[in-house]
């Protein structure tokens, strides 16, 4: 065989091998950039699910401080609103379940509970206005009061963050990744409609 034929083979081969190389180099950029890219969303979703627990951190003192309140209200009201005992009930059994509840969700759904309690007890108190004249019931409504507009503040922050989370979990393509590794849309906390009314301010919450 003449020079020019192994010539030829050897070109072949190097150029084929070139190629290989080429593609290999390719490949792995691809994975590099795919493993970066997976890497980021990854942190991103445990940044905004880590946002939502310290939000709720700042929820969770103002939450035990109305659960220490509400028995002495209803001890309070009692006395003028004997017949009411159903709206009573509901509002010592939402409490309990709330005080018992473990996990951000679990006390996300009875803490909603809980509220939507007392707002039914708050209406039934509007046919007693001889509470107006108790000191005591009045100081346990500017203490429940300045609770709960510490609440609507906090609350729009958690929500906001839990918003954020569920984007991320529900949008292309950081969904993947969040069935992946077991990231889920999150509950938020209800927002009264006096509270919706005006958003950007907090509610004044009367008995």
């Amino acid at each position: 065989m003449s020079d020019s034929y192994f010539y030829i083979i050897f070109a072949i081969r190097t150029n084929f091998k070139r190629q290989n190389m080429e593609t290999w180099i390719i490949i792995s950029i691809v994975v590099v950039l795919l493993f970066v890219w997976m890497i980021s969303i990854y942190n991103n979703l445990v940044k905004l699910r880590n946002n939502r627990e310290n939000a709720f951190a700042n929820i969770d003192v103002q939450l035990k401080q109305r659960h220490d309140l509400i028995p002495q209200l209803v001890a309070t009201v009692k006395g003028y609103a004997d017949h009411e005992k159903e709206v009573f009930q509901r509002v010592t059994e939402a409490r309990a379940a709330a005080m018992n509840a473990t996990g951000i969700n679990e006390k996300v759904q009875t803490e909603n509970a809980l509220t939507s309690a007392l707002t039914g007890l708050r209406v039934s108190l509007e046919a007693y206005p001889e509470l107006k004249a108790n000191q005591n019931f009045l100081q346990l409504q500017n203490e429940i009061s300045d609770i709960e507009n510490k609440l609507a503040a906090v609350r729009r922050f958690f929500n906001s963050a839990t918003r954020e989370l569920n984007n991320a979990v529900q949008t292309f393509p950081s969904n993947i990744l969040a069935n992946m590794f077991g990231f889920h849309t999150e509950p938020m906390f209800d927002i009264p409609k006096d509270e919706r009314a005006t958003f950007d301010k907090a509610p004044e919450v009367k008995f």
